[in-house]
């Protein structure tokens, strides 16, 4: 019989925002009561009258401090009457193979450790995140709840002497007192999200067509784990399913520092794997961030396929994905940052399109209402409704799918979709760390002034842009999100918005998208070039550097 009992404690510092989580690093999760004052409040908060007698999932990326997280875990959810928890093997998870599992085994949700693309280390970002039994991240009226136990938190329940070897698959079951049977399952990592990518993909065709079969020539792919959690998903995937070998990988062992590290699969952190595209020898590149949940698609010789792009060819090829032959396609959707080019494929196609704040929770709920299949944000996210979060790996099979309907090359799709569509060439300042009065200020300086720029026009390098509308964006549904916008003649825009998903500083987002005719001759421009007069028109009406202090982004994506 394994005793509970309650420990008292002081109440967290108010370091959740409370439409969202916030980052903290390792040494504050560290802090005596810290993590375990959290813990209780996700259950207490995401659970509520539900609590006792709940299933739930638990994984993460591995990083530092997962093991100890998971412990306390354990100890907590057995003194509150949850009856069982499915544990990833060494408490690792992808967080889309916890969404498959909190859908796959109708569980009341499941608690997440990781910080996503953030850096892992003794010093560096730790998070806990708490997922509804759709699958999906916690809706604000839960993070809401949560948010509002930390700020008084008196006590919380654990059964110290419960100890679990989590690194074993297997069952275990143990006697709570005055609580009842308590049910600890270890599950394999891999084994249930791998099924149900084979299920959504012909993995024959894709093995054909990476085997030259299909096409007479191999198909030569690299993808690049950078250290994170899916490595043991891709090479199981693409070695064990499709026929790969281990030359096709890149830093496949996860490490809980990512190995130095920073796991954002964009151009400058994925720099190895964007520097051996560059050589010509491979047809098809992808990188994946630490918890698995988001990829950069390469084309040969380098060819980057912007996030909102790779959104719009997915879209416009939705129909070679048997998942969606089987279910349909209900509608599309992207995040308000995010280029508009998949809005051009759903008005072709006669297909409903919605655009949501940013945060993936905003997708579940369409999805939820059986509005959305498909859908993607430019923080190199994409996914569909075969879960409730986004889902690096099955982009990647998504493109491994086209290139074996299509067997053209990754840059000719993009470019025939550009002759179909124009062109949204897209990119994405990122100023990290920056100080978080000048971010404020400078977003207070330019709201006022949206009223005033409309009809105007601004010159950049001798080309003109006329001012059609401007806004704070608000989302006209049960929860909003904002952003400064402005809009203008020909379908181009320029977005200004703080995000809140580091663990230090502010980091203030511009977005610039600058729409090409499918007839333009400058169609095939490089993106930098067709993008910089209207960078130098936002920068300037931002006025950047004399608010943060910054001349050069941190991340150009």
């Amino acid at each position: 019989m394994i005793e509970s009992s309650c420990r008292f404690c002081s109440s967290l510092e108010s370091w959740l925002k409370p439409s969202k989580f916030k980052l903290k690093r390792v040494p504050e999760f560290q802090q005596e009561n810290y993590t375990e004052n959290f813990i209780q409040c996700i259950l207490d908060g995401g659970l509520g009258q539900n609590k006792k007698g709940a299933v739930l999932v638990v994984g993460g990326d591995g990083r530092y401090l997962s093991p100890q997280a998971t412990n306390i875990i354990i100890k907590i959810a057995a003194a509150n009457g949850i009856s069982k928890l499915i544990i990833g093997q060494n408490g690792v998870l992808s967080t889309p193979a916890v969404s498959t599992l909190i859908r796959k085994k109708r569980t009341n949700g499941g608690i997440i450790l990781t910080a996503s693309h953030n850096p892992g280390g003794p010093k560096a970002d730790f998070g806990i995140k708490f997922n509804c039994e759709n699958g999906g991240p916690a809706p604000d009226q839960v993070t809401d709840k949560i948010y509002e136990l930390t700020t008084n938190i008196k006590e919380y329940k654990i059964c110290p002497d419960l100890n679990v070897d989590f690194s074993q698959l297997g069952q275990d079951s143990f006697q709570i007192e005055n609580l009842g049977t308590f049910t600890v399952q270890i599950v394999d990592t891999v084994e249930d999200y791998v099924q149900y990518m084979s299920e959504i993909f012909d993995f024959e065709k894709i093995k054909s067509l990476i085997s030259g079969q299909l096409t007479g020539k191999p198909l030569n792919v690299m993808a690049d784990s950078m250290h994170g959690v899916t490595g043991p998903y891709i090479s199981t995937i693409l070695v064990d399913k499709l026929g790969a070998t281990s030359k096709n990988l890149l830093r496949t062992v996860p490490k809980p520092d990512f190995g130095g590290c920073h796991p954002d699969p964009n151009l400058t952190y994925a720099k190895n794997l964007v520097d051996i595209m560059l050589k010509g020898e491979n047809d098809l590149g992808a990188a994946f961030d630490g918890d698995g949940d988001r990829n950069m698609i390469l084309g040969k010789n380098g060819f980057f396929v912007t996030p909102s792009d790779s959104l719009a060819v997915i879209a416009n090829h939705i129909n070679c994905i048997p998942y969606f032959k089987q279910h349909g396609v209900n509608g599309f959707a992207r995040s308000m940052p995010t280029g508009c080019a998949v809005d051009k494929v759903a008005a072709a196609k006669n297909i409903r399109c919605f655009e949501v704040p940013t945060g993936w929770k905003y997708f579940g709920n369409l999805m939820d209402a059986g509005l959305l299949s498909l859908c993607g944000e430019e923080s190199f996210g994409t996914g569909s409704d075969h879960i409730r979060e986004k889902d690096g790996i099955w982009a990647f099979l998504a493109w491994l799918q086209i290139l074996a309907e299509t067997k053209l090359s990754v840059e000719d799709i993009v470019k025939q979709h550009w002759k179909t569509y124009g062109r949204n060439v897209f990119t994405r300042y990122d100023y990290e760390n920056v100080d978080a009065a000048g971010a404020n200020l400078m977003m207070n300086f330019l709201e006022p002034q949206l009223p005033g720029y409309i009809g105007k026009t601004l010159t950049a390098n001798n080309v003109g842009f006329k001012i059609i509308k401007a806004d704070n964006y608000e989302y006209k549904d049960p929860i909003d999100g904002s952003g400064l916008r402005i809009f203008f003649e020909g379908g181009s825009r320029v977005i200004f918005r703080l995000s809140g998903t580091g663990s230090a500083g502010a980091t203030v987002r511009l977005y610039v998208e600058s729409f090409v005719e499918a007839n333009d001759t400058n169609l095939f421009n490089p993106a930098q070039e067709l993008l910089k007069p209207l960078v130098l028109v936002a920068l300037d009406l931002c006025q950047m550097e004399k608010f943060t202090g910054r001349n050069a982004p941190t991340v150009i994506t």
